[in-house]
């Protein structure tokens, strides 16, 4: 009988030991009171991630009092599975790389996390130098700040967008069929104080970015509440001023709805001979609200417009011989202005535990005109090459998303479904030979363009042990159509992709984890290219591969490496400056990235990535077949140091040589500059310095390989042509919160 007794209880035991609970919860900021994605739930035994939402649901067994909540540049938090649908709120705190944990579900969210705190020890003069979060991605200015950045990554010449997606709040940033070159992304109409959290990946192998994304994505989020209002007050040398002023329209206790407005302005003559009168205006308004407890509802729109003069690129024979210095001009009369407005609206829904909804639609007027003069008197010796690129332009777009989350015994299964259509109308989009920026000579290409792209997508991830897998695919469908006003004609054409996914990793613990991720990416090329084609590889397609892997060798110190390749089919190139089609062929890319963050101590951080690219044309002989200005290799970094009311930071920039032309008979040269900030905040004021350039480095920022004639040339010349890079700059800065 005892024997039997003794045999029951054991039974019992262990079943209650091993009998399993499920405790669900969501994660919320306790400054904003905003949901918390990616954060890191540990048991005993599992690690889980949170959703979008901030939602969680983990297993546990009858022995587990508490689970570790943890995210970057918040305190770990033990908490008490008390109740289920209890909501967790987290504490800001200095970030600490010892408390960051490899997981599964954060595995493409890491870096691009850890970049949120950068945000804080990082000025940036406008939203476009957000772009060098992303590891190994470099821009180039040159029409003095006017212009949408060159951008270049794992050996891309990406020209202003064509091979990385942007957006900004879930809206589109790059600009199909545009004026000045395919996928034209402007930023500059985001407040850089306003950019809360920076998400990127390279490569295209992520189901809900579409069209543009071949190299890489970007996406910024503005603050939905400002955590303080601000008045602030900038100047630097060359005659340069900056205003900006941020305030919260309720007060802080109401904790269900929050409306804010902020304004910036910008003025810089910039370092050259000739004034560049930029000037830049920015206004931005956002409205959210808690309808109820499982929905929100966000509102927001921005007028942003900019105009100034430019010096435009220069010969490097014409520095050699004396003729004009570094920051002269040949043609001192280019230049422009642009301008959008945004208005968006979303709404986001709960529908239970496992599950969300988000809708937005989104609305953007723009306006784009651009005076340039790269060949002075190539084609004209008498009037000279000056040209104007200018169009108007309606978008209006709707997107959804559903994500529901399942468990079924140890998989968990996390399923996504989004759709969406964008439709793009642009008028008189207008290529024309001018004179003193008015005067049309000859009008080489006007029309209107209607562009219209619609996609579905779903994907699914699969979490089991330490495996994840995720699979998914999308299907995109254009419509092209262009109403030629020079030759009077209406054109249409269909077209349609499907891009499938998959990506594998495998976490060894919560510090080593191994990846292979795979994707098919595309971008849709100018709408003028895609009718003359008749439909021939009009949506060039992208093949890439990613094998690599985190790791964090000691509690200090993270290791992102990976080495991948990219294949990228026959293309057709619209030459906005010359309206001209190039055929552009296949190219094959491959390279490696490597990553290091290093934080010796609570105050001092470091950081370092260095990018090796090598990029070939593969239908063309070898020794003609560089692709030129694609970058080789790379290198960025830097240490910042923070405690109590300081802040600084040193960082560096480094891009070596590169061929400018097919056959590097012509060499883009490479430069390595250094950059520094110190700032020093008491009470409600915070003064502070930013020095760009630091040893005042002669570089050239945008280099081309241009043929063009001067005007006292007989023959034209086939060389390097460049804009300056800024010397050394100093700006200060006092802020007044409140």
């Amino acid at each position: 009988m005892k024997t039997i007794l003794f045999s029951l209880s054991f039974l019992a035991c262990s079943l209650l030991a091993n009998a399993q609970t499920i405790f669900n919860a969501r994660i919320i900021d306790t400054v904003n009171n905003e949901a918390i994605e990616g954060a890191v739930i540990r048991s005993n035994t599992k690690i889980v991630t949170s959703a979008k939402d901030g939602s969680f649901s983990i297993s546990l067994s009858a022995t587990e009092q508490t689970v570790a909540v943890s995210a970057i540049g918040y305190a770990t938090t033990a908490v008490t599975p008390s109740n289920n649908n209890l909501v967790i709120y987290l504490q800001r705190a200095a970030f600490n790389l010892k408390e960051l944990v490899i997981a599964a579900g954060n595995a493409n969210k890491v870096y691009s996390t850890i970049s949120k705190i950068d945000l804080n020890q990082r000025p940036v003069n406008s939203a476009q130098e957000f772009l060098r979060y992303v590891p190994g991605l470099f821009i180039a200015q040159h029409q003095g700040g006017g212009k949408a950045e060159q951008i270049f990554l794992r050996g891309f010449d990406v020209d202003h967008g064509t091979d990385v997606k942007i957006t900004v709040d879930g809206m589109p940033v790059n600009m199909p069929s545009h004026a000045h070159g395919q996928g034209y992304a402007d930023m500059h109409f985001v407040i850089p104080e306003l950019v809360k959290t920076i998400d990127y990946g390279k490569g295209s192998y992520y189901t809900e970015q579409g069209n543009f994304n071949t190299a890489g994505y970007v996406e910024l989020q503005t603050a939905n509440k400002l955590t303080q209002n601000t008045v602030q007050l900038e100047a630097g040398l060359f005659n340069s001023y900056r205003a900006l002023a941020m305030v919260n329209l309720l007060p802080a206790s109401n904790k269900k709805q929050n409306v804010f407005i902020a304004s910036e302005f910008i003025y810089s003559d910039g370092p050259f001979e000739s004034a560049q009168h930029f000037n830049r205006f920015n206004i931005w308004g956002k409205y959210n609200t808690e309808l109820n407890e499982r929905n929100k509802l966000f509102v927001q729109a921005n007028v942003f417009n900019s105009k100034w003069d430019a010096s435009g690129q220069i010969p490097e024979r014409a520095v050699n011989n004396g003729s004009i210095t570094r920051f002269g001009a040949i043609d001192n009369t280019e230049g422009g202005y642009t301008g959008r407005i945004n208005f968006s609206t979303k709404l986001q829904q709960r529908l239970s535990n496992n599950d969300q909804l988000e809708h937005q639609i989104y609305y953007t007027r723009y306006h784009f005109n651009l005076i340039s003069n790269f060949t002075f008197f190539l084609n004209d010796p008498v009037n000279g090459d000056q040209i104007r690129q200018q169009e108007a332009r309606d978008i209006f777009g709707w997107q959804s998303n559903w994500q529901s989350k399942r468990t079924k015994g140890n998989i968990n299964f996390t399923s996504s479904v989004g759709s969406g259509i964008r439709f793009d109308a642009t008028h008189h989009s207008e290529l024309s030979h001018t004179k003193n920026k008015t005067e049309v000579l000859d009008a080489i290409a006007l029309g209107d363009v209607r562009e219209a792209n619609g996609w579905l997508y779903a994907d699914e991830k699969i979490e089991f042990g330490n495996w994840m897998l995720t699979v998914g695919a999308r299907a995109d469908y254009f419509h092209f159509a262009y109403n030629d006003q020079l030759n009077p004609s209406l054109a249409a054409q269909q077209q349609f992709i499907i891009s499938p996914k998959a990506n594998l990793f495998y976490t060894f613990n919560k510090n080593l984890q191994l990846y292979l991720k795979n994707g098919k990416g595309f971008h849709s090329n100018d709408t003028r290219v895609v009718l003359p084609q008749t439909g021939r590889e009009v949506l060039p397609a992208s093949y890439g591969s990613d094998l690599g892997f985190i790791w964090k060798p000691f509690k200090s110190l993270l290791v992102n490496a990976a080495v991948w390749h990219l294949f990228l089919q026959q293309e057709f190139v619209y030459v906005g400056d010359e309206g001209i089609v190039e055929p552009g062929g296949k190219t094959r890319r491959y390279g490696a990235d490597v990553s290091v963050r290093w934080q010796p101590l609570k105050q001092l951080s470091a950081d370092a990535n260095i990018n090796f690219a090598h990029a070939r044309s593969i239908e063309d002989a070898k020794g003609e077949n560089y692709i030129p200005l694609a970058p080789t290799v790379t290198s960025t970094g830097g240490i910042n140091y923070q405690q109590n009311k300081w802040s600084a930071a040193v960082r560096y920039r480094y891009i070596a040589n590169r061929a400018a032309n097919e056959d590097y008979s012509i060499t883009a040269k490479g430069y390595f500059i250094t950059d520094a900030s110190l700032s020093y905040a008491v009470r409600k004021w915070e003064i502070g310095a930013v020095i760009e350039n630091l040893f005042n480095s002669k570089w050239n920022e945008a280099q081309f390989a241009t043929e063009s004639r001067l005007r006292n040339e007989t023959t034209p010349v086939t060389e390097l042509h460049y804009t300056p890079g800024n010397p050394f700059f100093v700006k200060l800065k006092l802020a007044v919160h409140f």
